[in-house]
């Protein structure tokens, strides 16, 4: 949902007009609605930045996203420190995090759903709204300060109206960041780079650029050698590449059709211009043994025992792979190794940040506009997930006991808590013995918040990050239960020729000359009848909104 192409400011600008005008309409019903019997426990004058609390006991279901990593403890300090700062306990429905969306599914399809559902993306949405089994909670966010006031000064509009279905109204509460959070990149052997008198290439040319040095110096290795290819061939490269082209995603975030802002419609990501373009890069990579062809089916511990033993410089990489699997890996086996995830290098599309700004998010169950307590619950929601006060309690716990505050009024880890190794050898966790840092409450933010527990080096990559101009996503286009359907019918057999064809023309086993052959193959597989489902699902938004 976030992956666009920008070169054309007055048409984008159009969009986002036409865009703001659709949050406008469908929002805030709850004005006209009648909530005077379901104010049991509501504050009076709850507003933005202040403290929630009930004024009577209450109490809450939520669907609990059991996270093996640290699992559900009843006594954890959160329950009791949220109980006594909003008169709110939650009886947690607890699931494996691994059963978490099937579960979740058969739970809403029988009409036994909790009354809160985190921990949901926003494509998985779809299914439940025709049954009426979630609640429109677009209607309702003049119950949400909080979220209004972080939508509105973070200019969030354009990204929410793209979670809006058919009839307008959006059905998900995001998790929101001010800034793009992005991680994905490479990791470079800074150390070659220093042999060779390289500088950390920051365009894909100069990456090319870095491999055929590289690859001058020691022409027995592939310079680059990846990983995370299974099940998706090539799934973070290929990604990688898409949006530095200005497409919407590829690989292991494939999306069927990419924004074209000059032309105001939607094309099939993997029969644009871009694409090709990007396979052509590829292709010439393989071509001159800079990437190693194994790259696209190889698992991840081949492509890690490469990267250890000299065989290649480059890898795919996150800020956790670069420190609990390549240094280590390297200190094994070479202790002068040096490895970087270095920003990701920019492309035809120009210096933007591809990544989204909201993330995963809660369903409310419709079950709850009935309650006696349901403006409480959103006020509860609005506290704990969306005020800055309730985010750094979710993130970071209580001050004095699990942090403590500099002179700056910083926050920063008591010295015996430790989480993602801060502290080291620190007797208590964040996670295990408190609860806090917990994926089910604690996303999004403003930059300072979501990096605090970045190590510098990661945060020093944010930063150049940060910098870049965030993309704008694309318009909406919410298909009909009908269409949906239909939709899912022709995408699994267009997207896995496209994989498969992808494969082709990057390893040379198909010519380029083909490109229009493979075109007319996937209009064989109802790519035109796809795009034009897209297309006037677009128009027909714009023009009901």
């Amino acid at each position: 949902m976030f992956r666009r192409s920008w070169r054309h400011a007055a048409a984008a600008a159009a969009v986002l007009l036409a865009l703001s005008s659709v949050t406008a309409c469908g929002d805030d019903s709850s004005d006209s609605e009648d909530l005077s019997e379901n104010r049991v426990g509501a504050m009076e004058n709850y507003a933005a930045g202040t403290q929630f609390k009930a004024t009577e006991p209450l109490s809450f279901s939520v669907l609990y996203n059991n996270h093996p990593n640290y699992p559900l403890n009843e006594d954890w300090l959160f329950w009791t420190e949220l109980k006594s700062r909003t008169n709110v306990s939650l009886e947690k429905v607890a699931v494996p995090l691994s059963d978490y969306n099937q579960k979740r599914s058969l739970l809403i399809g029988a009409g036994d759903a909790p009354l809160l559902i985190p921990k949901t993306y926003p494509p998985d949405v779809h299914a439940y709204v025709s049954s009426g089994a979630i609640l429109p909670v677009s209607d309702y966010l003049d119950l949400m300060p909080n979220l209004k006031d972080k939508i509105e000064k973070w200019n969030l509009k354009p990204e929410i109206d793209t979670l809006r279905q058919q009839d307008g109204k959006f059905y998900l509460l995001p998790g929101l960041h001010e800034k793009p959070w992005h991680d994905y990149s490479l990791a470079v052997r800074t150390d070659i780079l220093e042999e060779l008198n390289l500088e950390v290439p920051k365009t894909w040319d100069e990456v090319y650029t870095m491999l055929k040095a590289m690859k001058a110096a020691y022409p027995d290795v592939y310079p680059f050698s990846d990983r995370w290819s299974q099940p998706n061939p090539a799934g973070n490269l290929l990604n990688l590449l898409a949006v530095s082209y200005g497409l919407e995603g590829a690989g292991w975030n494939f999306q069927h059709v990419s924004w074209n802002a000059q032309a105001q419609q939607f094309e099939y990501t993997g029969a644009t211009e871009q694409y090709k373009q990007m396979l052509q890069y590829l292709n010439k990579l393989v071509a001159e043994k800079l990437l190693d062809p194994e790259s696209f089916t190889q698992t991840d511990d081949l492509a890690r025992q490469k990267l250890a033993n000299s065989k290649s410089f480059v890898i795919s990489a996150n800020a956790q792979a670069v420190v609990n699997d390549y240094r280590p890996d390297l200190a094994a086996t070479n202790p002068k190794a040096k490895i970087t995830k270095i920003p990701l290098p920019i492309g035809p599309a120009g210096e933007i940040n591809p990544a989204s700004r909201l993330e995963n998010g809660m369903m409310i169950s419709s079950k709850a506009r009935d309650s006696e307590n349901f403006v409480a619950m959103m006020q509860f929601v609005d506290w704990l997930w969306y005020s800055d006060a309730g985010q750094e309690f979710a993130k970071w716990g209580v001050e004095g006991t699990t942090f403590v505050k500099d002179a700056a009024g910083k926050p920063k880890l008591a010295p015996e808590v430790d989480v993602v190794g801060l502290n080291p050898g620190a007797p208590k966790h964040l996670q295990k013995d408190f609860g806090f840092y917990n994926g089910v409450f604690a996303y999004g933010g403003k930059p300072e918040l979501v990096q605090a527990f970045f190590s510098p080096e990661e945060q020093e990559f944010q930063q150049v990050m940060n910098a870049r101009a965030p993309k704008s996503p694309p318009p909406p286009y919410p298909l009909n239960d009908e269409e949906r359907e239909q939709v899912s019918l022709w995408e699994t057999p267009l997207k896995d020729h496209v994989y498969q064809a992808t494969l082709q023309f990057v390893l040379g086993q198909r010519d380029f000359a083909e490109w229009d052959a493979y075109v007319a193959e996937l209009k064989s597989k109802n790519m035109d009848a796809y795009l034009t489902m897209v297309n006037e699902a677009h128009k027909r938004f714009q023009e009901k909104n």
